[in-house]
């Protein structure tokens, strides 16, 4: 009897290894271009992610960068740093998914999942309509 709890635990502990931390994401990532990093938190149980930082902060003038692509006039003059460009994921089975990413290059929003690779990096897929449709990228840990 000794021997089977002792094998039933090490069998639960080696099973828990296996499940995926729904926080794992939760931290800062710089982007795949390395010009900025993202800081993702949870507010309730959605995730969200914002600038946190920008390797050329300031614009050709001196001033600090804004959001001038935002389809939205109120929104144009928003700084870049502290934008936030993650929204309104939720986890779902190793995934975190039904989300939006604002690109602020181009000013356009589009749907995205968020994934963790075996290596800790994050695969960022942002699409239009379906996920087939669309662009992957990778974001390293911050350290």
């Amino acid at each position: 009897m000794k021997y089977l709890s002792i094998l039933l635990l090490f069998t639960a502990i080696s099973f828990s290894g296996f499940s995926q931390n729904k926080d794992a994401i939760l931290g800062q990532w710089v982007n795949a271009s390395g010009e900025a990093h993202i800081e993702i938190f949870k507010k309730s149980e959605k995730y969200f992610g914002k600038i946190v930082w920008l390797k050329d902060p300031k614009d050709d003038k001196g001033a600090n960068k804004t959001d001038i692509k935002n389809p939205d006039p109120d929104l144009k003059s928003k700084p870049i740093m502290g934008l936030e460009l993650l929204r309104d994921f939720v986890y779902d089975d190793g995934k975190w998914t039904d989300g939006k990413i604002y690109d602020p290059k181009s000013g356009k929003t589009y749907s995205c999942n968020i994934t963790e690779k075996s290596n800790g990096q994050l695969n960022i897929r942002g699409y239009i309509g379906i996920s087939l449709i669309g662009r992957s990228e990778v974001w390293k840990r911050v350290k």
